[in-house]
């Protein structure tokens, strides 16, 4: 489907009169992912997951990507699934981002949010600026690559080697579904490579905390005990809740014996908190 002049790959999962439940997936991801969450829902949910631009089977630039395009792209998906509702959204790390984002700019959009293992990025320094730059000028020259796999076995080998928790069965769903095969034969993760490349701009956090104090609606902050946010914050317990209490109408759990994709390593209990969060008490 068209989305901010792009063709867009959406999922849908669940009876269409059912209530509408948005999951965003995060960096390096595709909307394929959230299949263990959906199978774990006892609810009945009209569930619809887009690939990003560049992701999965949606429309890949090939060339370098600007994140303030994710904001237009989410508020033309609301305006075709969700016109005059706001809506229940579950995001994944960057996909949370965005949502988060999104949601201090539209409050009104945003029913509630439950954002998974994301709570910013680390703060950049102004030094930092230069080098930034000069790697994205850089890439010009030298385009970035995507490991390729020979087989969906090798790949789905691969994710278990690098997550202890995923089940064998779920490592090659995820190695089937989220991947694309070249003109060779060979399969590659299905994210454009150019996601890899840094942007020049410097990210600055405060820009991101005016949004969410911005925020009406309710956040539910899921954090992965071996996460990306208790990792990036471990030494930093003043900033981290900092960053929380941006969030007014926020409440926060921890998930222990989980690793950042909380998708992967512990979708019942996901899926669970998904249904405790956006129950018949939330707003639509």
């Amino acid at each position: 489907m068209p989305i901010n002049g792009l063709a867009y790959n959406v999922r849908h999962w669940g009876p269409r009169e059912a209530p509408l439940l948005l999951m965003l997936h995060g960096w390096m991801d595709s909307s394929a992912s959230f299949q263990f969450t959906v199978d774990a829902l006892r609810q009945s949910w009209h569930v619809v997951a887009p690939d990003w631009r560049g992701y999965g089977q949606s429309e890949w630039l090939h060339r370098r990507y600007w994140f303030a395009d994710y904001y237009a792209d989410l508020e033309d998906l609301l305006d075709h699934y969700s016109p005059d509702a706001p809506v229940r959204i579950v995001g994944h790390s960057m996909g949370g981002g965005v949502a988060s984002i999104y949601g201090g700019v539209r409050p009104e959009r945003v029913a509630g949010l439950l954002m998974v293992d994301f709570l910013g990025l680390p703060n950049n320094e102004t030094n930092e600026a230069p080098e930034r730059i000069r790697q994205w000028l850089d890439n010009r020259r030298t385009p970035p690559v995507m490991r390729t796999y020979v087989s969906h076995e090798q790949l789905a080998a691969r994710l278990l080697q690098f997550n202890r928790r995923l089940l064998p069965e779920r490592a090659l769903f995820l190695a089937t579904h989220c991947t694309s095969e070249r003109p060779d034969g060979r399969l590659v993760v299905a994210c454009d490579p150019w996601h890899k490349v840094p942007s020049p701009h410097l990210y600055h956090v405060e820009d991101v905390m005016a949004c969410w104090r911005a925020m009406t609606a309710p956040v539910l902050l899921v954090m992965a005990d071996e996460g990306y946010v208790l990792q990036r914050f471990a030494r930093q317990p003043e900033e981290l809740q900092r960053r929380i209490e941006c969030f007014a109408n926020g409440q926060q759990v921890r998930i222990d014996d989980c690793g950042h994709n909380v998708q992967h390593d512990r979708p019942e209990r996901l899926a669970e908190l998904v249904e405790t969060f956006f129950g018949p008490t939330r707003p639509e």
